[in-house]
């Protein structure tokens, strides 16, 4: 055997454990990182931005107890999703409940929103939800759209009542072949009514592994795009709302949404608290901000 085999058989062997070596660190490496991307998946998406976010919103509480967007007066259903925005944060507006309970709802869809916002406040919703029920068409329908019956669930579930199996039956039987849901019947298919829909049937009990959940879930990551964000429809570009509906979607289904949909929302932070609609556009931030922090604080409707 010739030095120059030795000297090539033990730099093959150096070789050898070089690369042994490299490959257990990268293993080692690899685990670590699951094992941090599992420990940010266990707490809220950035606690200072839930914290900021819900400053913000209390800051936008009006003497009446309603809350408003800057230059304007207090509105009632921008009130009921500032509520949930802080409920869902861990903070309990004072006087919220007490404007809310003075104004007309005139649609379907302030009834639903006005019972998910009382019963976040603890307040008594036994009256309105049983208005609600009587809403309930013989199609199972809830109200006069699908929009209506997705909401008409969440609003019974936050009021400690049955959905209803007739409605259970007729929500599942309008979503489309894409998997999604839109708010009307006959109309394209958007990410906010799928996520709605979603958060509803999973209200409703629908097990997180049935076949309309994994369906619809999977609509909604193609309605994700590269800078992690969600949009309304297709080609329409990321917003916040979309984005943070999507993440209550997946949150509701048990299912990881993702760290890039919540790097989206970060970015869209703003220095005093509130969020972005979008990367281009700046507008209406207390509604925005209050449909984020459900998002932020990881909490799916209904908020209890």
């Amino acid at each position: 055997m010739t030095a120059a085999t030795t000297g090539e058989k033990r730099a093959s062997g150096a070789r050898s454990a070089t690369g042994a070596w490299r490959k257990r660190r990268r293993i080692a490496t690899g685990a670590l990182l699951a094992v941090a991307a599992a420990l940010i998946l266990a707490v809220p998406a950035g606690a200072g931005l839930v914290d900021d976010a819900a400053r913000y919103l209390e800051g936008r509480q009006q003497e009446d107890g309603g809350f408003a967007e800057p230059g304007r007066k207090a509105d009632p259903s921008l009130t009921a999703w500032a509520v949930l925005g802080l409920r869902a944060g861990g903070r309990t507006p004072d006087g919220a409940a007490a404007y809310l309970a003075g104004k007309p709802y005139p649609a379907a869809t302030d009834l639903e929103l006005r019972i998910l916002a009382l019963a976040a406040l603890g307040a008594d919703v036994d009256g309105l939800a049983r208005q609600l029920e009587g809403l309930r068409r013989p199609s199972g329908a809830i109200g006069p759209s699908l929009n209506s019956t997705m909401w008409g669930i969440l609003a019974l579930r936050a009021a400690g009542r049955p959905a209803g199996a007739a409605t259970v039956r007729y929500l599942l039987g309008k979503q489309g072949k894409s998997g999604g849901w839109p708010w009307l019947a006959g109309v394209a298919p958007d990410s906010n009514d799928t996520a709605a829909a979603v958060q509803a049937l999973r209200a409703a009990g629908v097990p997180a592994g049935s076949k309309a959940i994994r369906r619809a879930l999977a609509f909604l990551r193609r309605l994700q795009n590269p800078d992690g964000g969600f949009e309304l429809t297709a080609s329409r570009g990321s917003d916040a709302s979309s984005t943070a509906w999507a993440i209550q979607a997946f949150l509701a289904a048990g299912r990881a949404p993702g760290q890039a949909a919540f790097a989206y929302l970060a970015r869209l932070r703003r220095p005093d608290g509130s969020f972005r609609y979008s990367a281009r556009y700046a507008t209406t931030p207390v509604w925005v901000t209050a449909q984020v922090l459900p998002a932020l604080a990881r909490r799916p409707f209904p908020i209890r």
